[in-house]
């Protein structure tokens, strides 16, 4: 599925969505949200969000992720974030997120650790 500022592929049984935005803020969050619910309604329950283009995340942004992961989780599936930028992830570990989801250097890592 190939939308204005995210797009996904499939790798075997994970959906990985790739971040085209350097700023993931309000203008774009809902999108990446009906992205992330398309998915899961396609029985999509692993998915990888690419995020290495991105280099500002606001709380809307979080709020989308936050929903990937809450999807996926009540399918009994798991949701990885990969290749924050410095600032990305320094917001996640300000709201104490980075406790929360699961977080890889870069795209390889995450998709080893779903095999």
């Amino acid at each position: 599925m190939v939308m204005k500022n995210f797009s996904s592929e499939h790798k075997g049984n994970v959906a990985i969505v790739y971040s085209q935005v350097d700023k993931l803020d309000s203008t774009n969050a809902p999108e990446l949200k009906s992205l992330f619910i398309h998915l899961n309604k396609s029985s999509n329950n692993l998915i990888v969000l690419d995020m290495s283009k991105t280099k500002y995340c606001d709380s809307t942004g979080l709020s989308a992720i936050l929903i990937a992961n809450r999807l996926c989780k009540d399918t009994n599936g798991s949701f990885h974030l990969s290749g924050l930028q410095p600032d990305v992830l320094k917001l996640i570990q300000i709201a104490q997120l980075d406790k929360v989801l699961n977080l890889s250097e870069n795209l390889d890592s995450a998709l080893a650790s779903l095999k």
